[in-house]
Protein backbone atom coordinates (compact mmCIF):
# COMPACT_ATOMS: atom_id res chain seq x y z
CA UNK A 1 0.00 0.00 0.00
CA UNK A 2 1.15 3.61 -0.49
CA UNK A 3 0.81 6.15 1.93
CA UNK A 4 0.49 9.93 1.03
CA UNK A 5 2.20 12.43 3.59
CA UNK A 6 3.13 15.82 2.83
CA UNK A 7 3.21 16.76 -0.61
CA UNK A 8 2.35 13.77 -1.71
CA UNK A 9 -1.44 14.59 -0.75
CA UNK A 10 -0.50 17.54 -2.61
CA UNK A 11 0.31 15.26 -5.77
CA UNK A 12 -2.65 13.37 -5.25
CA UNK A 13 -5.20 16.41 -5.44
CA UNK A 14 -3.30 18.54 -7.96
CA UNK A 15 -5.01 22.03 -7.72
CA UNK A 16 -8.15 21.46 -6.67
CA UNK A 17 -9.17 23.48 -3.74
CA UNK A 18 -11.78 21.23 -1.43
CA UNK A 19 -8.99 18.48 -0.92
CA UNK A 20 -7.93 20.26 2.36
CA UNK A 21 -11.14 18.65 3.35
CA UNK A 22 -9.68 14.74 3.07
CA UNK A 23 -7.30 13.69 5.10
CA UNK A 24 -5.91 10.94 2.63
CA UNK A 25 -4.39 7.67 3.77
CA UNK A 26 -3.53 4.65 1.71
CA UNK A 27 -3.73 3.28 -2.03
CA UNK A 28 -6.40 0.66 -1.90
CA UNK A 29 -7.00 -0.22 -5.25
CA UNK A 30 -5.50 0.77 -8.89
CA UNK A 31 -6.11 0.41 -12.70
CA UNK A 32 -6.37 1.74 -16.01
CA UNK A 33 -8.45 4.72 -14.84
CA UNK A 34 -5.93 5.88 -12.08
CA UNK A 35 -6.33 5.10 -8.36
CA UNK A 36 -8.47 4.57 -5.18
CA UNK A 37 -7.35 5.99 -2.01
CA UNK A 38 -8.90 5.86 1.33
CA UNK A 39 -9.60 9.01 3.10
CA UNK A 40 -11.25 10.70 6.14
CA UNK A 41 -13.57 13.43 5.70
CA UNK A 42 -12.86 16.06 7.91
CA UNK A 43 -15.82 17.87 7.91
CA UNK A 44 -17.92 14.67 9.00
CA UNK A 45 -15.33 12.30 10.36
CA UNK A 46 -16.48 9.68 7.85
CA UNK A 47 -13.91 6.92 6.21
CA UNK A 48 -14.30 7.62 2.51
CA UNK A 49 -12.48 6.14 -0.49
CA UNK A 50 -11.16 8.64 -3.07
CA UNK A 51 -11.83 7.49 -6.81
CA UNK A 52 -8.97 9.98 -8.60
CA UNK A 53 -9.24 9.39 -12.64
CA UNK A 54 -6.49 11.09 -14.65
CA UNK A 55 -6.64 12.26 -18.13
CA UNK A 56 -10.63 11.77 -18.30
CA UNK A 57 -10.91 13.49 -21.94
CA UNK A 58 -7.92 11.58 -23.53
CA UNK A 59 -10.03 9.02 -25.30
CA UNK A 60 -13.50 10.04 -25.85
CA UNK A 61 -15.09 6.87 -25.36
CA UNK A 62 -13.55 5.93 -21.99
CA UNK A 63 -14.85 9.63 -20.82
CA UNK A 64 -18.31 9.00 -22.39
CA UNK A 65 -18.17 5.34 -19.99
CA UNK A 66 -17.36 7.40 -16.59
CA UNK A 67 -20.13 9.94 -17.66
CA UNK A 68 -22.32 7.02 -17.79
CA UNK A 69 -21.28 5.48 -14.78
CA UNK A 70 -21.64 8.41 -12.24
CA UNK A 71 -24.85 9.41 -13.76
CA UNK A 72 -26.38 5.95 -13.22
CA UNK A 73 -24.63 6.03 -9.72
CA UNK A 74 -26.86 8.94 -9.15
CA UNK A 75 -29.80 8.12 -10.12
CA UNK A 76 -29.28 4.59 -8.59
CA UNK A 77 -29.77 5.01 -5.04
CA UNK A 78 -30.25 1.74 -3.37
CA UNK A 79 -28.37 -0.15 -0.23
CA UNK A 80 -26.93 -2.85 -2.08
CA UNK A 81 -25.56 -0.61 -4.95
CA UNK A 82 -22.45 1.77 -4.14
CA UNK A 83 -23.17 5.26 -3.14
CA UNK A 84 -20.97 8.27 -4.31
CA UNK A 85 -21.44 10.64 -1.32
CA UNK A 86 -19.94 13.45 -3.58
CA UNK A 87 -17.71 15.02 -6.66
CA UNK A 88 -15.01 17.10 -6.41
CA UNK A 89 -16.05 20.88 -8.04
CA UNK A 90 -12.71 20.97 -10.82
CA UNK A 91 -10.90 24.31 -11.06
CA UNK A 92 -12.24 25.28 -14.88
CA UNK A 93 -14.88 24.51 -15.84
CA UNK A 94 -13.24 23.65 -19.53
CA UNK A 95 -10.31 22.93 -18.81
CA UNK A 96 -9.99 20.17 -16.08
CA UNK A 97 -8.31 16.80 -16.73
CA UNK A 98 -8.38 14.85 -13.56
CA UNK A 99 -11.85 13.80 -11.39
CA UNK A 100 -12.07 12.64 -7.91
CA UNK A 101 -14.95 10.81 -7.03
CA UNK A 102 -16.10 10.86 -2.42
CA UNK A 103 -17.52 6.65 -2.09
CA UNK A 104 -18.49 5.36 1.26
CA UNK A 105 -15.80 3.07 1.95
CA UNK A 106 -15.82 -0.56 1.71
CA UNK A 107 -13.12 -2.76 3.39
CA UNK A 108 -13.13 -5.95 0.79
CA UNK A 109 -14.45 -7.13 -2.70
CA UNK A 110 -16.30 -10.63 -2.77
CA UNK A 111 -13.27 -11.89 -5.06
CA UNK A 112 -10.92 -11.41 -1.70
CA UNK A 113 -13.21 -12.60 0.42
CA UNK A 114 -13.77 -15.96 -1.25
CA UNK A 115 -10.44 -16.03 -2.04
CA UNK A 116 -9.37 -15.58 2.07
CA UNK A 117 -12.34 -17.69 3.37
CA UNK A 118 -12.76 -21.24 2.57
CA UNK A 119 -15.52 -22.09 5.64
CA UNK A 120 -18.11 -19.57 4.41
CA UNK A 121 -20.98 -20.53 6.44
CA UNK A 122 -24.70 -21.65 4.51
CA UNK A 123 -25.81 -18.58 6.02
CA UNK A 124 -23.21 -16.24 4.81
CA UNK A 125 -23.94 -17.74 1.17
CA UNK A 126 -27.82 -17.28 1.69
CA UNK A 127 -27.25 -13.78 2.87
CA UNK A 128 -24.43 -12.65 0.03
CA UNK A 129 -26.95 -14.22 -2.31
CA UNK A 130 -30.25 -12.53 -1.53
CA UNK A 131 -28.45 -9.31 -1.59
CA UNK A 132 -27.19 -9.49 -4.93
CA UNK A 133 -30.66 -10.24 -6.34
CA UNK A 134 -32.53 -7.47 -4.27
CA UNK A 135 -29.56 -5.07 -5.57
CA UNK A 136 -30.50 -6.52 -9.08
CA UNK A 137 -33.88 -6.37 -8.71
CA UNK A 138 -33.75 -2.94 -8.46
CA UNK A 139 -31.74 -2.31 -11.13
CA UNK A 140 -33.61 -4.04 -13.72
CA UNK A 141 -36.79 -2.26 -12.32
CA UNK A 142 -35.09 1.13 -13.35
CA UNK A 143 -34.24 -0.46 -17.03
CA UNK A 144 -30.36 -1.10 -16.38
CA UNK A 145 -28.62 -4.00 -17.09
CA UNK A 146 -25.10 -4.07 -15.21
CA UNK A 147 -23.62 -6.24 -17.81
CA UNK A 148 -20.49 -6.93 -15.61
CA UNK A 149 -21.26 -8.63 -12.70
CA UNK A 150 -17.58 -10.47 -11.04
CA UNK A 151 -17.11 -11.09 -7.86
CA UNK A 152 -14.65 -8.05 -8.21
CA UNK A 153 -17.69 -5.46 -8.94
CA UNK A 154 -19.15 -6.25 -6.01
CA UNK A 155 -17.93 -4.61 -2.94
CA UNK A 156 -17.77 -6.48 0.59
CA UNK A 157 -17.75 -5.05 4.40
CA UNK A 158 -17.01 -7.09 7.35
CA UNK A 159 -20.90 -6.64 8.31
CA UNK A 160 -21.02 -9.34 5.45
CA UNK A 161 -23.03 -5.99 3.58
CA UNK A 162 -22.52 -6.50 -0.23
CA UNK A 163 -22.72 -3.52 -2.60
CA UNK A 164 -22.64 -4.01 -6.34
CA UNK A 165 -20.17 -1.45 -8.05
CA UNK A 166 -18.33 -0.23 -11.41
CA UNK A 167 -21.34 0.45 -13.85
CA UNK A 168 -19.14 1.90 -16.44
CA UNK A 169 -20.09 -1.02 -19.02
CA UNK A 170 -24.01 -0.59 -17.80
CA UNK A 171 -27.04 0.29 -19.98
CA UNK A 172 -30.34 1.77 -20.12
CA UNK A 173 -32.49 -0.05 -22.15
CA UNK A 174 -35.06 1.60 -24.25
CA UNK A 175 -37.76 -0.63 -26.38
CA UNK A 176 -36.24 1.16 -29.51
CA UNK A 177 -32.73 1.00 -28.95
CA UNK A 178 -31.31 -1.31 -31.53
CA UNK A 179 -29.84 -4.42 -30.11
CA UNK A 180 -26.59 -4.58 -32.42
CA UNK A 181 -25.92 -0.76 -31.40
CA UNK A 182 -26.40 -1.96 -27.98
CA UNK A 183 -24.33 -4.05 -27.35
CA UNK A 184 -21.26 -3.54 -30.21
CA UNK A 185 -18.82 -2.70 -27.21
CA UNK A 186 -20.05 -5.84 -24.89
CA UNK A 187 -16.11 -6.52 -23.18
CA UNK A 188 -17.48 -8.10 -20.00
CA UNK A 189 -15.40 -10.89 -17.98
CA UNK A 190 -15.72 -14.06 -20.47
CA UNK A 191 -16.33 -16.43 -16.79
CA UNK A 192 -19.37 -14.49 -16.31
CA UNK A 193 -21.08 -13.75 -19.74
CA UNK A 194 -24.07 -15.43 -20.25
CA UNK A 195 -24.20 -18.15 -22.89
CA UNK A 196 -26.48 -15.67 -25.27
CA UNK A 197 -23.15 -13.61 -25.40
CA UNK A 198 -20.56 -16.04 -25.95
CA UNK A 199 -21.39 -15.97 -29.63
CA UNK A 200 -24.76 -13.07 -30.61
CA UNK A 201 -26.97 -15.69 -29.85
CA UNK A 202 -30.49 -14.53 -29.59
CA UNK A 203 -31.98 -11.23 -31.29
CA UNK A 204 -33.37 -9.45 -28.25
CA UNK A 205 -31.57 -9.36 -24.93
CA UNK A 206 -32.45 -9.03 -21.59
CA UNK A 207 -32.08 -9.06 -17.75
CA UNK A 208 -30.91 -12.36 -18.12
CA UNK A 209 -27.79 -11.49 -18.90
CA UNK A 210 -27.43 -10.87 -15.55
CA UNK A 211 -28.97 -13.43 -13.67
CA UNK A 212 -26.69 -15.75 -15.11
CA UNK A 213 -23.64 -14.06 -13.95
CA UNK A 214 -25.02 -13.80 -10.24
CA UNK A 215 -25.56 -17.64 -11.01
CA UNK A 216 -21.97 -17.70 -11.62
CA UNK A 217 -20.80 -15.88 -8.24
CA UNK A 218 -23.09 -18.12 -6.68
CA UNK A 219 -21.34 -20.84 -7.12
CA UNK A 220 -18.07 -19.26 -6.86
CA UNK A 221 -19.04 -18.71 -3.23
CA UNK A 222 -19.92 -22.33 -2.82
CA UNK A 223 -16.81 -23.55 -3.82
CA UNK A 224 -14.12 -21.16 -4.15
CA UNK A 225 -13.23 -21.59 -7.32
CA UNK A 226 -14.92 -19.89 -10.89
CA UNK A 227 -17.53 -22.11 -12.24
CA UNK A 228 -16.77 -21.62 -16.28
CA UNK A 229 -12.88 -20.33 -16.53
CA UNK A 230 -12.94 -20.28 -20.26
CA UNK A 231 -9.85 -19.65 -22.12
CA UNK A 232 -11.60 -18.52 -25.32
CA UNK A 233 -15.27 -18.42 -26.40
CA UNK A 234 -15.66 -22.05 -27.74
CA UNK A 235 -14.15 -23.14 -24.40
CA UNK A 236 -16.73 -21.54 -22.36
CA UNK A 237 -19.30 -22.99 -24.27
CA UNK A 238 -17.52 -26.27 -23.82
CA UNK A 239 -17.64 -25.60 -19.94
CA UNK A 240 -21.16 -25.10 -19.98
CA UNK A 241 -22.55 -27.82 -21.75
CA UNK A 242 -20.35 -30.30 -19.82
CA UNK A 243 -21.97 -28.85 -16.41
CA UNK A 244 -25.67 -27.86 -17.80
CA UNK A 245 -25.70 -30.45 -20.97
CA UNK A 246 -26.36 -29.96 -24.59
CA UNK A 247 -28.75 -27.10 -25.13
CA UNK A 248 -32.37 -28.39 -26.56
CA UNK A 249 -33.04 -28.30 -30.46
CA UNK A 250 -35.56 -25.35 -30.23
CA UNK A 251 -32.86 -23.17 -27.92
CA UNK A 252 -30.47 -23.99 -31.06
CA UNK A 253 -32.84 -23.14 -33.59
CA UNK A 254 -33.15 -19.94 -32.04
CA UNK A 255 -29.27 -19.28 -32.24
CA UNK A 256 -28.82 -16.46 -35.04
CA UNK A 257 -25.41 -16.56 -35.23
CA UNK A 258 -24.62 -19.20 -37.92
CA UNK A 259 -21.18 -20.54 -36.20
CA UNK A 260 -22.81 -20.83 -32.79
CA UNK A 261 -25.40 -22.73 -34.36
CA UNK A 262 -23.59 -25.26 -36.14
CA UNK A 263 -21.29 -25.90 -33.81
CA UNK A 264 -23.86 -26.48 -30.58
CA UNK A 265 -25.90 -28.50 -33.15
CA UNK A 266 -23.02 -30.48 -34.15
CA UNK A 267 -21.79 -31.21 -30.78
CA UNK A 268 -21.61 -34.75 -29.30
CA UNK A 269 -24.79 -34.90 -26.99
CA UNK A 270 -23.99 -34.59 -23.58
CA UNK A 271 -26.27 -34.79 -20.58
CA UNK A 272 -26.55 -32.58 -17.37
CA UNK A 273 -24.76 -33.47 -14.67
CA UNK A 274 -26.53 -33.56 -11.40
CA UNK A 275 -25.82 -30.35 -9.27
CA UNK A 276 -25.92 -31.92 -6.04
CA UNK A 277 -22.83 -33.98 -7.59
CA UNK A 278 -21.23 -30.91 -8.92
CA UNK A 279 -22.14 -29.34 -5.38
CA UNK A 280 -22.20 -32.03 -2.55
CA UNK A 281 -22.96 -31.47 0.56
CA UNK A 282 -24.98 -27.87 -0.17
CA UNK A 283 -28.75 -26.97 0.51
CA UNK A 284 -30.71 -28.73 -2.48
CA UNK A 285 -32.78 -25.64 -2.09
CA UNK A 286 -29.83 -23.75 -3.10
CA UNK A 287 -28.64 -25.48 -6.02
CA UNK A 288 -32.30 -25.95 -6.95
CA UNK A 289 -32.31 -22.13 -7.92
CA UNK A 290 -28.90 -21.77 -8.84
CA UNK A 291 -30.04 -24.59 -11.77
CA UNK A 292 -32.94 -22.01 -12.34
CA UNK A 293 -29.99 -18.98 -12.42
CA UNK A 294 -28.20 -21.29 -14.72
CA UNK A 295 -30.68 -22.05 -17.40
CA UNK A 296 -28.82 -21.90 -20.71
CA UNK A 297 -31.58 -20.43 -22.42
CA UNK A 298 -32.34 -17.04 -21.15
CA UNK A 299 -35.76 -17.41 -21.38
CA UNK A 300 -35.89 -20.29 -18.96
CA UNK A 301 -34.29 -17.80 -16.22
CA UNK A 302 -36.47 -16.14 -13.43
CA UNK A 303 -36.12 -12.74 -12.96
CA UNK A 304 -34.11 -11.16 -9.77
CA UNK A 305 -37.84 -10.81 -8.47
CA UNK A 306 -38.88 -14.34 -9.22
CA UNK A 307 -35.94 -15.36 -7.34
CA UNK A 308 -36.30 -13.93 -4.32
CA UNK A 309 -39.60 -15.31 -4.14
CA UNK A 310 -37.90 -18.96 -4.37
CA UNK A 311 -38.45 -20.87 -1.02
CA UNK A 312 -35.06 -20.83 -0.41
CA UNK A 313 -35.49 -17.20 0.63
CA UNK A 314 -38.12 -17.80 3.07
CA UNK A 315 -37.80 -15.88 6.24
CA UNK A 316 -35.36 -13.53 4.87
CA UNK A 317 -36.92 -11.83 1.47
CA UNK A 318 -39.77 -9.38 2.04
CA UNK A 319 -40.95 -8.17 -1.03
CA UNK A 320 -42.46 -5.41 0.21
CA UNK A 321 -39.00 -4.23 2.35
CA UNK A 322 -36.99 -4.72 -1.17
CA UNK A 323 -36.90 -1.04 -2.74
CA UNK A 324 -37.74 -0.60 -6.06
CA UNK A 325 -37.71 2.16 -8.68
CA UNK A 326 -39.05 3.35 -12.04
CA UNK A 327 -37.55 3.07 -14.95
CA UNK A 328 -35.18 5.71 -15.59
CA UNK A 329 -35.78 8.76 -17.79
CA UNK A 330 -34.97 8.57 -22.08
CA UNK A 331 -34.00 12.46 -21.61
CA UNK A 332 -31.08 11.33 -18.57
CA UNK A 333 -29.58 9.47 -21.65
CA UNK A 334 -30.42 11.46 -24.57
CA UNK A 335 -26.37 11.87 -25.01
CA UNK A 336 -26.56 8.20 -25.81
CA UNK A 337 -28.01 9.22 -29.37
CA UNK A 338 -25.20 11.55 -30.48
CA UNK A 339 -21.57 11.53 -31.71
CA UNK A 340 -20.07 13.60 -28.98
CA UNK A 341 -17.23 15.75 -29.27
CA UNK A 342 -14.62 15.40 -26.24
CA UNK A 343 -15.93 19.49 -25.52
CA UNK A 344 -19.33 18.00 -24.75
CA UNK A 345 -18.56 14.99 -22.74
CA UNK A 346 -16.69 17.55 -20.66
CA UNK A 347 -19.56 19.74 -20.21
CA UNK A 348 -21.98 16.52 -19.31
CA UNK A 349 -19.38 15.65 -16.80
CA UNK A 350 -19.54 19.39 -15.63
CA UNK A 351 -23.20 19.13 -14.90
CA UNK A 352 -23.13 16.02 -13.40
CA UNK A 353 -20.65 17.15 -10.69
CA UNK A 354 -22.49 20.27 -10.26
CA UNK A 355 -25.11 17.70 -8.80
CA UNK A 356 -23.36 17.25 -6.23
CA UNK A 357 -22.56 21.69 -5.42
CA UNK A 358 -26.01 22.77 -5.27
CA UNK A 359 -25.56 26.13 -5.26
CA UNK A 360 -23.47 26.21 -8.45
CA UNK A 361 -26.21 23.82 -10.19
CA UNK A 362 -28.47 26.83 -9.56
CA UNK A 363 -26.19 29.24 -11.02
CA UNK A 364 -25.42 27.23 -13.86
CA UNK A 365 -29.34 26.54 -14.75
CA UNK A 366 -29.60 30.52 -14.69
CA UNK A 367 -27.40 30.92 -17.44
CA UNK A 368 -29.68 29.95 -20.42
CA UNK A 369 -29.74 27.27 -23.45
CA UNK A 370 -29.00 24.13 -21.89
CA UNK A 371 -28.73 22.27 -25.14
CA UNK A 372 -25.63 24.83 -25.77
CA UNK A 373 -24.34 24.20 -22.87
CA UNK A 374 -24.28 20.84 -22.74
CA UNK A 375 -23.28 20.25 -25.97
CA UNK A 376 -20.66 23.19 -27.10
CA UNK A 377 -19.89 21.06 -30.31
CA UNK A 378 -23.36 22.54 -31.46
CA UNK A 379 -21.55 26.18 -31.62
CA UNK A 380 -18.81 25.71 -33.73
Amino acid sequence: LIRFQGTDKGAFFTEYGEATRYQVGEVVGKGSYGVVASAVDTHTGEPVAIKKIDDVFEHVADATRILREIKLLRLLRHPDIVQIKHIMLPPSRREFRDIYIIFELMESDLHQVIKANDDLSPEHHQFFFYQLLRGMKYIHAANVFHRDLKPKNILANADCKLKICDFGLARVSFNDTPSAIFWTDYVATRWYRAPELCGSFFSKYTPAIDIWSIGCIFAEMLTGRPLFPGKNVVHQLDLMTDLLGTPSAESISRIRNEKARRYLGNMKKKHPIPFSQKFPGVDPMALHLLERLLAFDPTDRPTAAEALADPYFTGLANSELEPTTQPISRLEFEFERRKLAREDVRELIYREILEYHPQMLHEYLRGGDQANFLYPSCLT
